[in-house]
């Protein structure tokens, strides 16, 4: 037996952990956080625990599929390329689109992006890193001058304040949580705010939070920034040497004053003030922003009202003082590096400077260079709606579920003359609509470079061979450039050529002009860039280590090196809800990732919430006569989401909150973003996924259930349904509105069983039955006019399983073991599968009462941490009835 370590980087969040894979006899085994890496120091959140649970190939596209049908790479790429020439030759190159990735690698990125600018001559590729940060991209360029991001995670064990605005860090980001969480217990005068409509996770550890009206954002920025005024809290000498702007800010928040900006953002005084107090009276302030600033049609402003504040006062470039935004995908940093927007040029250079464009288009030797911005996401499809863009290539995303308004999305790519796309997966929500599909490698395979939100380039080096006829993206699209007659500007050998040209590019005639510059790294051997270590960009003569904080001189990127006071008129979101509506906001759960093509291949992933909840107000619900778990319908402009009602106080009662993630393979009615109305923010183009009217009402069900089976199972289409692959079956719950469930029904859908126990009412409206195959377990349906209890991980053990007597196969039907004190309830802890009803048992019984006791205990909360917080209110929760009573 062979064994090794291969150490490359987390696929997931931009947080950019390092991830030591652990292989034998050329298998991945096992996963561990590299504990030398900058990011994580060791530490992996559950997603990045279980990535060896998602590389096998089960439903990857292991060929070339042309219309439907297994094809050859020669095909596919020959209709490709001949299709493509003729579309930019009839329609010129608008016609053609490019539609990538924060998942794809750095390389990836730079062939694409050389590929639609330089050749074929438009700027039409954008990526679905325009849907998580691009107006922080705005709003750094407005105030700096470039895409800079000032600070570091190392910044968080500095800081006298730390404020998480629009980010529920404790699940979107959970390793940089915890490292906050660290920091707090080190030192216990470092002060957390959260500000968020919604009481969130990331509330566990805050001495504030503000549960602000949605959207009103900026007015309490500008607020800020008229208390910082008012009570002369700024850095003058900071401002006079630094900084132009100032007269426009004082004249603008001069009416944003403390009892106005109660109003604006339904807090009260007492609140605000706090909040204004700690950052004003405090030098060192990291204040944290992400999705919940970024997703709003106004989202630019509000990142510059927030960088406003850090400029007043100077907390910017210091140890412990910086805006920081901290990116959604593992790679969204790469992808603004090599100019992946449609408004970018490649190493942080503009279309709005000719000089840009003229440098660019020299490095590359480009025969086609495009001279103007392109089409931004939501643009970009309504282009391919109205036929405007005729051809589109679509990489390692998910548009059909990740795009507002996505079911106007599947109508356009229905009616595109040519839609191409790459993925891992050979079947997903976009790849059906798809006239060409590559087959393309994924996280285990993929050999190149990510930077994660904190300017550290990391290597990601595969480790497990291509299945089937997989290719890497740059591969394919150099292929296809070859193909069109630019084989000699894109004749790379591997990724290492590719990183060294984009290294080049950024130190071309950039003297100090631009901040991303990697131009040390331009001659690095093949060897070399194999053995790459963690870096922090910049990489050039002046900071040949790399550069932790950018602005510790106080030198900016703009004509003058001052940065720039942006004066905000704050606005609150496009929509209102009309009478009898509410906000809906999106957004991400604590296990699952994007729209599910990786995360939905592990079981244990899907324990902690295993299908779609719509979180709602006691006040909402009680005017709705919604109760907790009942099934709920959103709809607006006919479109529905259907899932279950999590009754909390924890939401406003003006909004609801539902994940993103569940798609058409995993849910009927359950795409959320097909809610989400089209609306973007007019500087970036970045849609407001968190403000969508809708009205949600009663689902009434003629029966509901759980069906359990290692069996093939195909609803029927007047059936509403959630399903959950667990380890060794699949759990569908069912949903009727129009029939009562019956035995003729189930024997039809498992004809093939050998033997059925089941138990009826005399009315039918209760359904229990399990069936059999040579003894062994293979089906279970629970039925009621309510969704039936049962306890899931017990009943799963028992699928496969033989039953011989029919007194032990009725005992089934119950769903739940004869002993309650086997019962383990829902998981809360996904590392260590600890579920609900062990960890109040061990309360109860007087075993644990603290996190760091059950921790002791069950090992619960002992790895990533995610689930502390949910621990925590279990302790408190059950210690209080236990004193109550």
């Amino acid at each position: 037996m062979t064994s090794s370590i291969v150490k490359t980087t987390c696929p997931y969040c931009g947080v950019g952990c390092g991830v030591d894979a652990k292989l034998e006899n050329g298998n991945l085994i096992a996963v561990s956080g590299t504990t030398d890496h900058p990011a994580n120091y060791g530490k992996l959140c559950v997603k990045g625990s279980s990535l060896h649970e998602t590389v096998d190939h089960e439903g990857r596209m292991l060929t070339p599929m042309l219309h439907g049908q297994p094809t050859d790479w020669d095909t596919s790429l020959a209709y490709v390329s001949d299709k493509m020439k003729a579309i930019v030759a009839e329609h010129g190159p608008d016609a053609f689109a490019f539609y990538v990735s924060g998942q794809i690698l750095t390389e990836d990125y730079y062939v694409a992006n050389k590929l639609i600018k330089g050749f074929i001559g438009t700027a039409n590729i954008d990526t679905n890193s325009r849907l998580c940060m691009a107006s922080a991209v705005v709003a750094h360029k407005r105030a700096f001058g470039t895409d800079t991001v000032p600070g570091n995670y190392d910044d968080l064990n500095h800081a006298d304040v730390v404020i998480l605005t629009g980010s529920n860090l404790a699940w979107a980001h959970p390793i940089v949580y915890q490292r906050l969480a660290n920091a707090k217990k080190q030192n216990p005068s470092l002060k957390v705010v959260v500000i968020d409509p919604r009481k969130t996770a990331s509330c566990d550890i805050a001495d504030l939070h503000l549960p602000l009206k949605p959207g009103s954002d900026a007015f309490l920025f500008n607020g800020l920034a008229h208390h910082l005024i008012a009570h002369n809290k700024l850095d003058d000498s900071f401002l006079a040497n630094h900084c132009n702007g100032l007269e426009a800010i004082q004249q603008t928040v001069i009416n944003q004053t403390l009892q106005q900006t109660a109003q604006d953002c339904d807090l009260t005084e007492d609140q605000i003030n706090h909040f204004y107090s700690l950052f004003a009276n405090n030098e060192r302030v990291v204040t944290l922003f992400s999705q919940g600033i970024n997703q709003s049609s106004s989202g630019v402003d509000k990142g510059n009202a927030i960088i406003n504040c850090h400029l007043l006062t100077g907390k910017i470039g210091k140890p412990g003082a910086a805006p920081f935004s901290i990116t959604g995908q593992p790679n969204a940093m790469g992808g603004r590096e090599v100019g992946g927007l449609a408004n970018q040029l490649a190493a942080h250079m503009d279309f709005k400077k000719p000089e840009h464009i003229d440098r660019v288009a020299r490095f590359w030797n480009a025969t086609n260079m495009a001279k103007n911005e392109g089409l931004k996401a939501v643009d970009m499809f309504d282009a391919v709606a109205d036929g405007r863009i005729k051809a589109i290539w679509i990489m390692a995303t998910n548009p059909v579920v990740s795009m507002p308004d996505a079911d106007r999305i599947k109508a356009a790519l229905q009616s595109c003359d040519l839609v191409i796309v790459s993925d891992s997966q050979a079947m997903t929500d976009t790849s059906q609509y798809a006239d060409v599909c590559f087959p393309a490698t994924t996280w285990a395979e993929k050999d190149g470079t990510v930077t994660n939100s904190e300017r550290f380039i990391s290597r990601q080096r595969g480790y497990l061979l291509p299945p089937g006829d997989a290719k890497h993206d740059w591969q394919a699209i150099c292929e296809v450039a070859k193909r069109l007659g630019y084989e000699e500007a894109f004749n790379y050998e591997n990724s290492a050529d590719i990183f060294r040209e984009h290294a080049a590019l950024s130190g071309f005639e950039n003297d100090d002009e631009r901040d991303f510059d990697i131009s040390l790294l331009s001659q690095i051997s093949n060897a070399e860039y194999h053995n790459l270590t963690p870096i922090q960009w910049p990489v050039n003569t002046r900071h040949p280590n790399g550069r932790s904080r950018f602005f510790d001189d106080g030198r900016f990127y703009t004509a003058d090196r001052k940065a720039n006071l942006i004066a905000v008129q704050p606005r609150l979101p496009t929509y209102t809800p009309n009478s009898g509506q509410v906000t809906l906001n999106t957004g991400r759960i604590r296990d699952q990732w994007h729209t599910m093509t990786r995360t939905g291949k592990s079981a244990r992933l899907l324990e902690h919430i295993a299908s779609p909840t719509v979180q709602i107000h006691p006040e909402t619900a009680r005017q709705q006569a919604i109760a907790n778990n009942a099934l709920v319908k959103l709809s607006d402009r006919g479109i529905s989401y259907i899932a279950r009602a999590e009754i909390t106080e924890s939401v406003r009662a003006d909004s609801l909150f539902i994940p993103m993630h569940w798609n058409d393979m995993f849910a009927s009615h359950a795409r959320a973003n097909s809610l989400v109305r089209p609306i973007s923010d007019a500087l970036s183009g970045q849609p407001e996924f968190k403000h969508s009217p809708v009205t949600i009402t009663p689902l009434v069900a003629q029966w509901q259930g759980w069906l359990m089976t290692n069996e093939t199972f195909t609803p029927d289409s007047d059936l509403e349904w959630f399903r959950t692959p667990l380890a060794n079956c699949t759990l569908w719950e069912l949903i009727s509105e129009q029939r009562l469930p019956d035995m003729a029904w189930l024997r039809t859908q498992f004809s093939d069983m050998d033997d059925w126990v089941h138990l009826q009412d005399t009315e039918g409206r209760y359904l229990s039955a399990a069936g059999f195959k040579n003894n062994r377990l293979c089906v279970v349906l629970m039925s009621e006019p309510e969704l039936p209890e049962m306890d899931r991980n017990w009943l799963k053990a028992q699928i496969g399983t033989e039953f011989e007597t029919k007194s032990d196969r009725l005992r089934l039907l119950a769903g739940v073991p004869a002993d309650p004190a086997s019962q383990t309830g829902r998981t809360v802890c996904s590392c260590y599968q600890v579920g609900e009803q062990t960890i109040i048992n061990a309360i109860l019984n007087g075993e644990a009462d603290s996190v760091e006791s059950l921790g002791a205990l069950l090992k619960c909360g002992t790895n990533c941490g995610s689930c502390i917080p949910e621990l925590r209110a279990l302790t408190l929760e059950h210690q209080a009835k236990e004193n109550a009573a």
